[in-house]
């Protein structure tokens, strides 16, 4: 570990990524954007390859997302084994997840799990560790995958037009 880092680095990084799926999962949309740097990179073509991986303003991200979490009647993102690596002003962060889906809590057959890991870069900031960019490679798939587009659909009617 570099010298200017220390085991309180190792934990706040740590801590910044669960962040990432606390907000989700509670839908607290202020908690979520403030894991991130104002810029990031977003990758989640192992789950989706026709979004492909982009660059954009992180209010941008937590927008788009919205209407999907927002349309799912519940969501657990469980993330453990993180594996950090600490540099003086940056850091990578793997930590292996799964995050459960559900349409309706008591249909069975409406929830769609997926399980894999997230690498995430952190920057260093004035404010503390904030996520730079985020890749999601998934291993595997449970479920109604289709629940998805139709959590999107339903949250979109449900978020105000701007």
């Amino acid at each position: 570990m570099n010298a200017l880092v220390t085991a309180s680095d190792h934990q706040a990084v740590c801590e910044t990524v669960y962040g990432y799926a606390t907000g989700i999962d509670t839908k607290d949309w202020e908690m979520y954007r403030s894991v991130f740097a104002d810029e990031v990179t977003m990758d989640f073509t192992s789950y989706n390859p026709a979004r492909p991986a982009a660059r954009m303003r992180a209010d941008e991200w937590v927008a788009s997302v919205q209407p999907l979490f927002s349309g799912l009647a519940a969501t657990q993102h469980s993330m453990t084994n993180p594996v950090v690596e600490l540099r003086a002003d940056s850091a990578t962060c793997i930590m292996y997840m799964q995050a459960v889906h559900a349409l309706d809590h008591g249909n069975d057959e409406a929830w769609f799990t997926i399980g894999g890991y997230y690498r995430n870069e952190l920057g260093h900031t004035p404010l503390g560790w904030r996520i730079t960019a985020v890749t999601l490679t998934v291993l595997w798939r449970r479920g109604d995958g289709s629940i998805m587009a139709t959590a999107a659909r339903r949250g979109a009617q449900l978020s105000p037009k701007r």
